[in-house]
């Protein structure tokens, strides 16, 4: 939900959360009670991109429901493993 800031008489500044569709002009200050104003502030933009939020929404996933293991991993990988011995793969282009 969305942070807005509240400005009072007495130059008290605070902010609150409400959403979007019930916002109030005026509030009340916390510290001497005087009628507050909404005022204009500049939005809380973050700078990590989308790929950042993916990887930070995995790592939080993760930590509360991480995956179950069914089976051990496979055998690690030997070089050399990948020769075919189909007759057809031998028509490729070799690099």
């Amino acid at each position: 939900m969305p942070t807005y800031t509240y400005r009072c008489e007495n130059a008290h500044r605070f902010d609150e959360v409400h959403t979007m569709h019930s916002v109030p002009e005026r509030s009340v200050c916390p510290e001497c009670g005087q009628d507050a104003r909404r005022r204009p502030a500049a939005p809380h933009l973050s700078a990590a991109g989308s790929s950042a939020y993916g990887l930070i929404d995995a790592a939080s996933r993760s930590a509360h429901e991480p995956d179950v293991v069914t089976s051990l991993p496979g055998a690690p990988r030997r070089p050399g493993g990948g020769i075919t011995r189909n007759p057809l793969h031998a028509k490729l282009p070799r690099h």
